[in-house]
């Protein structure tokens, strides 16, 4: 059995890690598993670039721009993620395509593969397993779907565009896909329960399969460290409450929440201000650590981390991990964090309750309530036994998303589906 993972990018995005991380696993597991990207930007001997050469570079870039930067001129809010779908690469004869036994894709947007280039992968009469890693695979155009209910139709009269109407390019987009999938007859994996729930709402893919396997991640690499070790090696104070967060986009980001997450501090510290010299908010990912949000709270700048161990350090020395998001599938960060035995502060959103369990190894506040969330960063502040949470935060990634668990339930899909 021989499986190849598709995906646009390598270690550039949650996604890029996602499968990523599967296919290692895979490996581990003793399957002949390659893992190809559109683009390749880091340096992993293991993940190979489709077309590495001048022409497939350039083309590739060409692609990639022109559908991150088209759709501004069609979107009302160019916040929320959009893919028009226009250009594609048509990889149906590429040797690596030919040699598998399994197609397996992942996030193909951004240029890579359009529903014309899926429906020519049909004609390879393969199976083909999807994993989504967000909304865009049953909708139009949006990655981030908030409260639209329009993909439970056709799409059309899409309130992310400029012209809205019944056959706005969102409808189709749709139309396209629709056709595409009808050859394809893809098995659809969710990583999370909520997206699962909302595919099969949807009018694309009401009438498909569509499994719920979690992502996974490298449980050694990310698991507890000692606190006064990590954040020695962090040059952290050992004495702070420590609050760690990632990337921290304007605060105009539609679907990130930062506002939020500086509204629930700044809550914190008006009613406790005696802990405003006693806590830091520790920040990784920031790519503007110049002019950072207004907290009130000190903040320390770790940049981006590139480095998993180092990325593992950082949770480690957390006290909490605070994530703001409001649409997600099963961020990487909360599984990471969990992992290296720190808890979780987020709202109930997305596909995060499937790992963190409230008042258990973290925190669910009400989506969108500063507020609680702050009661959730005092509620751990308060905690007479950080031990316990620590421990359940790590057992939850081991018993529900280890390598080894989830590298079988795939396993297991892909002899399903080679034997029918």
């Amino acid at each position: 059995m021989k499986v190849i993972h598709l995906n646009t990018y390598d270690g550039n995005g949650g996604a890029g890690r996602a499968s990523y991380r599967l296919n290692t696993a895979l490996r581990n597991a003793g399957v002949d598993s390659e893992m190809y990207t559109y683009m390749k930007f880091g340096k992993k001997p293991d993940i190979q670039m489709l077309y590495p050469n001048f022409a497939g570079k350039a083309y590739a870039t060409a692609t990639i721009l022109a559908e991150r930067y088209l759709p501004r001129l069609y979107e009302e809010n160019s916040k929320v993620p959009f893919s028009l779908s226009f250009f594609g690469r048509d990889i149906h004869h590429h040797p690596a395509v030919l040699a598998a036994d399994i197609i397996h894709l992942h996030w193909i947007n951004h240029g890579f593969l359009n529903p014309s280039n899926l429906a020519k992968l049909a004609t390879l009469n393969k199976p083909i397993v999807w994993t989504m890693h967000d909304s865009n695979p049953f909708t139009g155009g949006c990655h981030v779907r908030f409260d639209c209910q329009n993909y439970q139709g056709n799409c059309g009269f899409c309130p992310l565009l400029k012209d809205p109407g019944a056959d706005d390019v969102s409808h189709r987009v749709w139309v396209k896909k629709q056709h595409a999938y009808e050859l394809m007859k893809p098995h659809f994996i969710s990583p999370s329960n909520w997206l699962a729930k909302a595919a099969l709402q949807s009018g694309l893919l009401k009438d498909y399969a569509v499994q719920v396997i979690p992502n996974t991640l490298e449980t050694e690499v990310f698991k507890p460290i000692e606190k006064s070790a990590a954040r020695k090696s962090l040059k952290i104070d050992p004495d702070k409450f420590i609050l760690l967060t990632g990337f921290m986009p304007s605060k105009k980001d539609a679907h990130k929440g930062t506002s939020y997450l500086i509204d629930a501090l700044d809550l914190w510290i008006d009613q406790n201000p005696e802990l405003k010299n006693k806590a830091t908010l520790v920040v990784f990912g920031n790519r503007d650590s110049q002019s950072p949000p207004p907290f009130k709270i000190p903040v320390r700048f770790l940049g981006t981390i590139n480095d998993d161990q180092k990325l593992a350090t950082a949770y480690a020395a957390a006290d909490a991990f605070l994530t703001t998001s409001l649409d997600d599938n099963l961020p990487n960060t909360v599984m990471e964090s969990l992992a290296c035995g720190t808890p979780v502060i987020s709202f109930t959103t997305g596909g995060i309750p499937d790992m963190v369990e409230h008042q258990k190894n973290g925190y669910l506040a009400k989506y969108k309530d500063s507020e609680d969330f702050m009661r959730g960063i005092q509620w751990i502040y308060e905690h007479p036994d950080q031990e316990t949470l620590n421990k359940n935060a790590r057992a939850k990634v081991l018993d529900n998303f280890s390598e080894e668990n989830i590298a079988q339930q795939h396993i297991q899909v892909y002899q399903n589906l080679l034997s029918q």
